[in-house]
């Protein structure tokens, strides 16, 4: 899929959803709850065992292309720290590539295919150096408060950035406002269904965080 549109989509969708779990079946079925609440762009970490085969699975199923919205999804994955797992979770199916620090090899790697890469980044020093690698969106983590990105705005206007981590529903608003082009959630969509072992609760919060982000881009 062109890179352009993978990254136009992720933005229209605003909400990532940063999924870990037990296994691939349980983080799969995460994935599928996400979906069905509205959170359309998925994040299946590296830390899952046997992710790749989540990814798999999920990429055989769904589509960023489709019209059907039923069957659309972007496909992606987290938690990338060199350019073999890049690669691997690209050849697996992965639309987009996100990882927790700057990695300029993974970075390369990525762009060579032509598949978006959001590394994560704390200071103004990472975000200029991705900039320059040919980044097109950062993620901020672990990300403080919303007022950290008009800190980062002042001397980077055109930094794209996505926080991840401290995103809930109560200041997804704010970070929007503030100027995030999307926003990573974690725990905080998943965390009461597990401890509940019900995870069909993930997609009433799942579509909490689909219509908190529409409002706030509607402000």
């Amino acid at each position: 899929m062109n890179k352009i549109a993978t990254i136009q989509r992720i933005v229209d969708n605003g909400v990532v959803a940063v999924l870990r779990g037990k296994d691939a079946n349980e983080v799969a079925e995460m994935a599928e709850q996400s979906i069905a609440g509205g959170i359309k762009v998925i994040e299946i970490t590296m830390t899952v065992p046997s992710a790749l085969k989540a990814i798999e699975k999920l990429a055989g199923k769904y589509s960023s292309t489709t019209s059907d919205p039923d069957k659309f999804a972007i496909i992606g994955v987290g938690t990338v720290l060199d350019p073999e797992t890049a690669r691997a979770a690209i050849l697996s199916g992965s639309e987009f590539v996100v990882g927790p620090s700057l990695n300029p090899a993974t970075v390369a790697l990525c762009n060579r295919y032509r598949i978006p890469v959001m590394p994560g980044v704390m200071t103004i020093k990472e975000i200029q150096e991705a900039l320059e690698l040919g980044v097109d969106i950062v993620k901020l983590f672990p990300s403080t408060t919303p007022s950290a990105i008009k800190s980062i705005k002042g001397p980077l206007p055109q930094a794209n950035i996505m926080p991840t981590g401290g995103v809930t529903l109560d200041n997804v608003g704010d970070w929007i406002a503030a100027g995030a082009v999307a926003v990573g959630i974690g725990s905080d969509l998943t965390a009461e269904a597990v401890k509940k072992g019900d995870l069909s609760l993930i997609a009433g919060r799942a579509a909490q965080y689909a219509a908190a982000f529409k409002a706030a881009k509607a402000k």
